[in-house]
């Protein structure tokens, strides 16, 4: 497949191709290849272990320290996985904190404008 591209004035001529199981991307005349050895490569990269979490406290904990800025719930909510529940602000980003299993919201234990450090308790689920 050949295609014409122009970004802010700059002509790009662009070839998709498919050849021996990898993906080939020629710009102007430079070819990218894509397809296994990428993926030997990606795979060679030390994987970091996350551990898992205890589910069976049903403790919404902060992950880092930060402000929350936004509760967007309340005690006796019933929430589905992955609801929204607040925002905790940190390193001028701001995080959604998303429910990891259904319940209903037991407890809020912090407040909007609430300094929180990593691995505070905010939220308890029943």
């Amino acid at each position: 497949m050949k295609f014409k591209f122009n970004n802010q004035g700059k002509d790009y001529d662009i070839e998709i191709a498919e050849a021996g199981g990898k993906t080939l991307i020629t710009v102007n005349g430079k070819e990218f290849s894509f397809g296994e050895e990428r993926q030997a490569a990606v795979a060679a990269v030390p994987q970091t272990i996350i551990p898992k979490r205890d589910m069976s406290s049903k403790e919404v904990r902060a992950v880092l320290a930060g402000v929350i800025t936004e509760i967007g719930v309340k005690a006796g909510d019933i929430v589905k996985t992955g609801q929204k529940l607040l925002t905790l602000s940190a390193m001028k980003m701001e995080n959604e904190i998303l429910a990891e299993c259904d319940g209903m919201i037991k407890e809020i234990k912090v407040a909007k404008d609430q300094k929180v450090k990593e691995g505070d308790t905010l939220i308890t689920l029943a």
